[in-house]
C-alpha cells in the first residue's frame, strides 16, 4: 500500500510546474498533470522517487510539513547522523540499516555500499512508513491507484552500465532505465528489457534457470534510486567528518567496514538478468553473472533524456532542466545536451535522433543558459540528421532551461547534502523561478510560446502552418544555428537581472543580444489538444509527457495565440542534488 497522503497544503506554493501549488496557475506553468513521462537520474532520482512513492505528493505538500514529525526532506543533518547529537536514535538508525542489508545478504544476494546508501536515503524520503520503505519495491507502483488511473506521469530512473575498472563516457556507455514494469536498455549493447519484479531470478538466454523458482523483491525502491546515484556512496566512508560518537559511531563503523569498499561507486545486480541474452552486442554484459550499474550521470549525460528518445514512445517535446555544475562557478554550460547529441552517432545508439545543438562556447556566449532555449523547432531542418542516424522518427523538440540565480545562489556543491530550512526553502523557491522564467515576469508571452513548442510536432504532421504568434515565439526562443568559439577560457561567470543575458553582452545593447539568441528559422501553428490513455497499464501514445498542465489549460493557452525526470530530469555532476527537484526532464506527446 502507498504511504499516507501528506497533509493538506497551507502555504505559498513553490513548485512552478504543478497545479497543486498555490499560485502556479497565475505565476507558473502548471503542466505536470498533463504529462506522460518524467525521468530522473542521480540526485534527480531521489526527488522523483520521493514524490512518486509518497503517493505522488507535491513539493507544496512536502514543504507544508516542514518542521513536523515525519517530515520528508529533513536535511538539517547529514545522512550519516540524521538525528544530530541524539546518539541513541542515530545508533538505532544504523542498526535498522544493518538489519535490512543483512537480510538481503542472508537471502543469498550480493550487497555493496549501494545498499546502506539506498536504505539511508529511504529513511529521509519515507519517514511516514514504519519500515522506512524497506518492504517497498519499485514495481509495487503498478498496483497503486494513483498509477493505474493515470493520475501521474510514467516514472523512469536512469543508470549507466560499467564493469569494475572500466571508464565510461557518453560514446561507450550503456544507458539502462528502471520503470515500474521493466529494467533494460534500448542501446545496441543490450537491446532488451526484463520484468523488474522478478530481477533476482537466475536467468539464462532470457529464461529462468536453476530450480525453476522465481525471486521477487530485489527491486527495493531505495536500491533502485541508490543505484542511480552511486556517485554519492563515498559519503558513507566519511564517518570521521560527522558528529557520530560512542554507540552510534561504533554501530556505523563496524557495519560499513564489513562491506567491500573497492569499486564503491558500483551497484552489483546479481544474478545478471541479461546473462547469455540472445539480444544485444555486448559480450562483457552477457557473460558476467553480475550486472554492474553506476550513477546515471557518470557518462556526462546529466539530463536523463535518452530513454525519452525511443521512437516507440513517440514523444513530441521534452522539457529539460539542467542543474549541472559545468563551469568554475558551478553553473550549467549546456554540455549535457552536447553529450546526448554526440551519442546518437555512436555504436551504442539504437538509431535514436536528437536535435542539433551547438558547443558549450555558444551556449555560454549566446546566452542559451541564461534564458529558456528551444532546440529542434522545425522538423524540416532535421531530415539530414535523421538520415545520418538511419531513422524516420522526427526527434522531439527540446525546451531547455538551465539553473541560474533568480532569487538564490543555487550553484552550491554537488556534494552538499546538508541544508538548513531557510536554504532549503530558498533553493526550492529559486527552482520555481527557474521553471517559470522568473514567475512569468520576463516575457508575458512565454506561456504562449511554451504552448507553441508543445503543439509544433503534431501540427507539422498535419501540415498546419504556424500562426504569426508562434512564428514570433520561435524567432525569440529557438536556437538560430549560429555558433561562437572563445579564444581562451574567459567564460561568463555571472547573470544579469533581466534574465535574458549573462555578462558576455552589455544589457544596454539589447537588440544585438536578442539577435544573437533569437531565431531566423521557419515557423509553427495552433490547435486543440486531446489527452487520453489506454487501459493496459501502459501509457498510450495519446498521453502527454513529463511536466504539468491540464488539457484545458494547454488548449486555452494555444487558442489565445508548454516532465523527469526530473528532472529532472535529475542529474549527477550537478549543482546541489536538491536543486534537481526541478530538473525533471519533461516530455510531451500531444495528439490533435
Amino acid at each position: 500500500m502507498p504511504p499516507r497522503p501528506p497533509r493538506k497544503a497551507r502555504r505559498r506554493g513553490i513548485a512552478g510546474l504543478d497545479n497543486r501549488t498555490v499560485g502556479a496557475s497565475s505565476h507558473g506553468l502548471p503542466l505536470l498533470g498533463a504529462t506522460s513521462y518524467v525521468s530522473g537520474l542521480s540526485g534527480g532520482s531521489w526527488f522523483l522517487s520521493s514524490l512518486v512513492f509518497n503517493n505522488w505528493t507535491s513539493v507544496q505538500e512536502i514543504i507544508d510539513q516542514n518542521g513536523e514529525d515525519d517530515a520528508i526532506w529533513d536535511l538539517e543533518h547529514k545522512m550519516l547522523d540524521p538525528y544530530g547529537i541524539n546518539i541513541v536514535k542515530d545508533a538505532k538508525y544504523w542498526d535498522q540499516i544493518k538489519d535490512a542489508v543483512d537480510a538481503k545478504r542472508d537471502a543469498g544476494f550480493n550487497v555493496s555500499m549501494t545498499d546502506p546508501w539506498g536504505r539511508g536515503l529511504s529513511h529521509q524520503f519515507f519517514p511516514g512508513l514504519d519500515d522506512y520503505g524497506e518492504s517497498m519495491t519499485f514495481t509495487s507502483l503498478r498496483d497503486w491507484e494513483i498509477f493505474t488511473n493515470h493520475s501521474m506521469p510514467f516514472p523512469i530512473i536512469v543508470s549507466d552500465g560499467r564493469t569494475p575498472g572500466q571508464k565510461i563516457v557518453n560514446l561507450n556507455s550503456t544507458v539502462f532505465e528502471f520503470n515500474p514494469y521493466e529494467l533494460g536498455s534500448w542501446d545496441n549493447y543490450v537491446d532488451s528489457f526484463v520484468d523488474l519484479k522478478y530481477v533476482g531470478t537466475p536467468m539464462d538466454k532470457g529464461k529462468p534457470s536453476g530450480n525453476g523458482s522465481c525471486w521477487a523483491g530485489l527491486d527495493n525502491t531505495g536500491f533502485v534510486f541508490g543505484t542511480s546515484s552511486t556517485l554519492f556512496n563515498q559519503f558513507l566512508l566519511q564517518l570521521n567528518t560527522t558528529s557520530l560518537s560512542g554507540l552510534a559511531y561504533s554501530a556505523a563503523k563496524s557495519f560499513l567496514t564489513d562491506l567491500d569498499n573497492d569499486n564503491n561507486d558500483i551497484a552489483p545486480w546479481t544474478p545478471n538478468p541479461f546473462y547469455n541474452s540472445p539480444y544485444g552486442s555486448s559480450h562483457s554484459i552477457k557473460k558476467d553473472d553480475t550486472l554492474y550499474l553506476v550513477d546515471g550521470g557518470e557518462d556526462q549525460q546529466n539530463i536523463p533524456l535518452y530513454p525519452l528518445l525511443a521512437d516507440d514512445r513517440e514523444v513530441d517535446v521534452i522539457f529539460a532542466y539542467d542543474n549541472s555544475a559545468d563551469t568554475d562557478q558551478n553553473w550549467p554550460s549546456g554540455a549535457s545536451l552536447v553529450y546526448t547529441y554526440e551519442r546518437q552517432f555512436s555504436n551504442a545508439s539504437a538509431n535514436f535522433s536528437f536535435p542539433y545543438v551547438p558547443g558549450v562556447d555558444t551556449f555560454l556566449h549566446n546566452n542559451l543558459t541564461a534564458r529558456p532555449t528551444f532546440f529542434g523547432c522545425y522538423a524540416s531542418n532535421l531530415t539530414s540528421l535523421m538520415k545520418e542516424v538511419n531513422t524516420t522518427y522526427v526527434p522531439p523538440l527540446v525546451v531547455y532551461t538551465a539553473n541560474r540565480p533568480w532569487t538564490f545562489e543555487s550553484n552550491t556543491s554537488t556534494f552538499k547534502l546538508k541544508y538548513d530550512d531557510d536554504d532549503k526553502l530558498s533553493m526550492i523557491e529559486n527552482g520555481f523561478a527557474i521553471s517559470t522564467y522568473n514567475n512569468l515576469t520576463i516575457d508575458e508571452d512565454f506561456p504562449k510560446c511554451v504552448a507553441c513548442a508543445i503543439l509544433q510536432r503534431s501540427k507539422e504532421r498535419m501540415g498546419v502552418e504556424l500562426g504569426d504568434e508562434c512564428k514570433k515565439c520561435f524567432n525569440d526562443y529557438c536556437w538560430d544555428g549560429s555558433t561562437y568559439t572563445y579564444d581562451d577560457d574567459s567564460y561568463p561567470n555571472d547573470f544579469t537581472k533581466t534574465g535574458r543575458f549573462n555578462n558576455t553582452i552589455d544589457e544596454a545593447n539589447s537588440s544585438e543580444a536578442l539577435k544573437m539568441s533569437g531565431s531566423d528559422a521557419p515557423a509553427s501553428a495552433s490547435a486543440d489538444v486531446v489527452i487520453s490513455s489506454d487501459d493496459s497499464g501502459k501509457f498510450a501514445a495519446s498521453t502527454l509527457s513529463s511536466s504539468s498542465v491540464s488539457s484545458a489549460t494547454v488548449s486555452s493557452i494555444a487558442s489565445s495565440s508548454h516532465s523527469n525526470g526530473a528532472v529532472a530530469a535529475f542529474n549527477a555532476g550537478s549543482s546541489p542534488a536538491w536543486v534537481s527537484m526541478f530538473t525533471l526532464v519533461m516530455s510531451w506527446l500531444t495528439l490533435v
